[in-house]
């Protein structure tokens, strides 16, 4: 057998259909041309009208998946090494071709048992077809995420090939920092105040003839307003479990946005703050919109809250028609302040998880969870400088009116 026939240099992977309309799998024969080798081999090395071969939805060079790629024959020797393999290992291609698979890509597990001799592909059981992906370890302790496909020509019959998948640990690394970093937080956050509502309520407990009914009342007050603190806390993790897995539900129903964004601003109000920090603009003949009012009412309330305890001077919130991401007719709502604003440079950060400028307190979770309601409506956000130099926040949601209305 040739081994260069199924290497980087002149085989691929087809993703099409033949001639018949059937849909095609595995490694391909390309068009007859000059034989692999140095001089064809170039950094993969194929020509302009080989690459083309592989191009216009035909097939896929095993060079241009982002993972890497090692394929072993029936005997067990290497037939393909892609460059992201290259990448991942070390290894020259060339050099890895023809190799038996325990000597070009020696893997060990995280207690230093050889992989290969460990799951005996081909001497093992038959009715395998695949390698879950896990851990394993190169030489030198690089760890590769790594699994495995079996390919029989029939159900228990002998191994064809082995496909084997090479993946870097830098993404799940930084997701698993992302999930430390976020119960760190919520640890934080949730101890104070359970703290003091374990504290208040032990001590009425025990001491309740000693205290007066002001007294009193002061004290379940906190308790009561600490309860609501945790309350919000797990409603923000739940809002963030469905937002990262894609399973966060919105419920449309007619909504007046209008009449929204004036009863937020009532509600500031009415716990104190002067009506004369805030401007409201609503323009005339708003379109329809449908909308989950919940989803809603936290996106204007984050948003109002920020702009109110961070910013400065008057506060103007801006409703008027605008077109929507996929062209459709749509609200703008716009909400800026006169405080000192954000920087340029921290602008591309404001909606990642826990940022919070260099302000203190707070979890940095809020304006991660408005930007993943604003879109699960398919709307955006986006955030920029006000005229008056502070902070500006824009969303646009769609009308989204149900296919019956339309």
């Amino acid at each position: 057998m040739d081994v260069r026939a199924y290497g980087t240099q002149a085989r691929g992977v087809v993703s099409g259909a033949d001639g018949h309309g059937r849909r095609t799998g595995g490694l391909t024969d390309p068009a007859p041309g000059p034989p692999a080798g140095p001089a064809a081999g170039q950094a993969s090395g194929e020509t302009a009208a080989n690459r083309h071969s592989y191009g216009e939805g035909q097939a896929v060079h095993p060079d241009d998946l982002p993972d890497g790629l090692v394929v072993a024959d029936s005997t067990g020797h290497v037939v393909c090494f892609n460059a992201a393999a290259a990448r991942l290992t070390g290894c020259d291609p060339s050099e890895a071709l023809g190799l038996p698979l325990h000597s070009a890509l020696p893997l060990e597990d995280l207690e230093g048992r050889r992989w290969w001799q460990l799951t005996d592909p081909y001497g093992g059981l038959a009715t395998r077809t695949r390698q879950p992906e896990r851990n394993l370890l190169l030489p030198g302790g690089r760890e590769v995420l790594v699994a495995a496909r079996y390919v029989r020509a029939r159900p228990q019959g002998p191994l064809e090939r082995l496909v084997v998948s090479l993946r870097g640990t830098e993404a799940r690394r930084r997701a698993e920092r992302s999930h430390a970093e976020l119960i760190a937080t919520v640890a934080h956050e949730l101890r104070s105040p359970l703290t003091s509502v374990k504290g208040f309520t032990a001590t009425l407990l025990a001491k309740w003839e000693r205290f007066t009914d002001d007294q009193k009342q002061l004290m379940l007050e906190t308790v009561d307003a600490d309860a609501n603190r945790i309350t919000r806390l797990i409603a923000e993790l739940l809002d963030i479990s469905r937002i990262d897995s894609g399973r966060l539900e919105v419920r449309r129903q007619p909504l007046d946005i209008a009449a929204a964004v004036r009863r937020h601003v009532g509600a500031h109000i009415a716990a104190g703050r002067s009506a004369d920090r805030f401007v409201v603009r609503i323009a005339d003949r708003l379109p329809g919109l449908w909308a989950d009012p919940d989803k809603v009412d936290q996106v204007l309330g984050n948003l109002l809250e920020n702009a109110v305890r961070h910013g400065e001077g008057t506060v103007t919130i801006d409703v008027a028609p605008a077109r929507a991401r996929s062209d459709e007719q749509g609200t703008a709502v716009t909400v800026s302040d006169e405080g000192p604003g954000i920087p340029e440079e921290s602008m591309s950060r404001v909606f990642t998880r826990f940022w919070r400028g260099s302000r203190r307190g707070g979890t940095g979770l809020g304006l991660y969870i408005v930007k993943g309601i604003v879109e699960a409506h398919g709307g955006t956000i986006t955030v920029g400088r006000s005229a008056a130099g502070g902070a500006e926040f824009r969303f646009t949601l769609p009308v989204s009116a149900p296919a019956f209305m339309a």
